[in-house]
């Protein structure tokens, strides 16, 4: 089994940065493809960005595009989700998620090809 934990999430002004990781344990993840997704009150999850299971080939939603960076460190089994000019809709829980059989592509944007889940990381940006 995996277990993921996110962190790095809090309160940020609107055009702050935000850096959130994922870290896994258990087993390693490095031939997943990982990705976040994020839920807003009231609002269904939503997919964030992705990437392949070297990083090399990366997926983002057009709200993140341009503002977030995401990236992997599978040394580390590590993902990060850089998040810079922050806005006031970006606020939500952040989760991470790795998907055991899709390594790479499109996939990596539909949320029921992930096997394992974090727990959530709250980000909230004040106007």
């Amino acid at each position: 089994q995996v277990q993921l934990v996110e962190s790095g999430g809090g309160l940020v002004q609107v055009g702050g940065s935000l850096r959130l990781s994922c870290a896994a344990s258990g087993r390693t993840v490095s031939s997943y493809g990982m990705g976040w997704f994020r839920q807003a009150p009231g609002k269904e999850r939503e997919f964030v960005a992705a990437l392949s299971w070297s990083g090399g080939s990366t997926y983002y939603a057009g709200s993140a595009k341009g503002r977030f960076t995401i990236s992997r460190d599978n040394a580390r089994n590590t993902m990060y989700l850089q998040m810079n000019s922050l806005k006031s809709e970006d606020t939500a829980v952040y989760y991470c998620a790795a998907a055991s059989r899709v390594s790479t592509g499109g996939w990596l944007l539909d949320p029921r090809r992930y096997d394992y889940w974090g727990q959530g990381t709250q980000v909230t940006v004040s106007s």
